[in-house]
């Protein structure tokens, strides 16, 4: 479980399946309305004959949903330390309604701190794929998490 890992225990190489969630139409258009308000985010009608050829969720609540995964099922509340920001970050297909969406993490790298023997810094790559596998959001998240003992 998340709440039981450490710094020492995001092992590089390892693979984490992070649950899913699933998109309904009206969290597309709500989020879009507040954040994202283009016609094929919040336009059923409009989205029909947009560059999608029908209703898309937003980058960035496709980003938001993935960081509900991540944040439930991948980081540790115990160790969690906040994090400098995010590399790569890329929608390679779009979100449509009903689409189920699952959360791979893979442990990129984890670099204890030379200067704060306290924690480390956790390189992940996450992935939100759709039901045909295919990668929706792509990302490498970074992460300081506490280590278990500090200093060894």
């Amino acid at each position: 479980m998340p709440s039981d890992r450490f710094f020492e225990d995001y092992l590089p190489g390892s693979v984490h399946e992070c649950g899913s969630v699933t998109v309904s139409e009206a969290e597309i258009i709500e989020f879009a309305r507040r954040f994202d308000p283009q016609p094929f985010h919040v336009d059923p009608e409009a989205a029909a004959h947009g560059p999608f050829g029908g209703l898309v969720a937003s980058g960035w609540h496709t980003a938001s949903l993935m960081m509900r995964l991540f944040a439930d099922h991948y980081l540790s509340p115990a160790a969690s330390l906040g994090g400098p920001g995010v590399d790569e970050l890329r929608w390679p297909r779009p979100v449509r309604p009903g689409d189920t969406l699952r959360l791979r993490a893979t442990v990129l790298d984890a670099t204890p701190s030379r200067s704060r023997p306290d924690r480390g810094l956790v390189r992940t790559r996450a992935e939100l794929r759709n039901a045909g596998d295919e990668v929706v959001l792509s990302l490498i998240v970074l992460n300081f998490l506490g280590r278990r003992h500090p200093g060894r």
